[in-house]
């Protein structure tokens, strides 16, 4: 990967909330959803995310993910051109 490639801008979202299923992902309440924030790189967001997966690590029900925006927003090259 040339250092301009590894510079580049990709947004990741990181959001959580208590979940309905432990198997499912679908949210109990959609208006209480946490969102934690927009970084602009994955390994930024990996860090918001493990900080609120271990803050809520009593709650089964609780869940954070990791949505890659830069995919959604370019979704002919997956936001890697």
């Amino acid at each position: 990967m040339t250092g301009e490639a590894s510079n580049r801008q990709l947004l990741h979202l990181v959001f959580g909330g208590e979940l309905t299923h432990l198997g499912g992902v679908e949210f109990k309440d959609t208006a209480d959803l946490d969102i934690v924030g927009i970084y602009p790189n994955y390994a930024q967001a990996h860090r918001a995310w493990t900080a609120k997966a271990r803050e809520t690590i009593d709650n089964a029900h609780m869940r954070y993910f990791i949505v890659h925006l830069h995919r959604l927003l370019d979704p002919a090259t997956g936001g890697k051109s």
